[in-house]
């Protein structure tokens, strides 16, 4: 299931490895925005997997114009564009990616996506903020 993974991800079972189904996943970004930042995101795979996205919440709190501040991720591979031959390394890697090229023009976090855009000056306070 898990395969190839960055050296920046890390995986956990909190209910032992026997229950693959419910596991965390702790990303530390080593590039642009979220560099030196931990982001654990909690991932439940449906009965119906592969047919079902699994479902990702983040934990940590985050300041990202995909994540609502709830910890909602909006990722089109976990909605719209899920397809069966998609993987939890395929997700695992979107989410990477979402840290190096935030999505601005598509956000759950219109705010956190005024700031990244408008102003990169604030866009790095906070970003120190929320990696120290």
């Amino acid at each position: 299931m898990f395969r190839n993974l960055p050296q920046t991800t890390k995986i956990s079972f909190p209910n032992g490895k026997d229950e693959l189904i419910n596991f965390e996943i702790i990303i530390r970004p080593d590039e642009v925005y979220y560099r030196s930042g931990k982001f654990e995101f909690t991932f439940q795979v449906s009965p119906t997997y592969p047919h079902e996205a699994p479902k990702v919440q983040y934990k940590t709190k985050v300041y990202h114009p995909n994540v609502e501040l709830e910890g909602n991720v909006y990722l089109n591979i976990l909605h719209e564009d899920w397809k069966p031959v998609l993987n939890i390394n395929t997700v695992i890697y979107g989410l990477k990616y979402l840290f190096t090229h935030p999505n601005q023009e598509d956000p759950l976090n219109h705010e956190a996506a005024a700031v990244l855009r408008d102003n990169h000056g604030l866009a790095s306070k906070i970003r120190m903020y929320l990696c120290s």
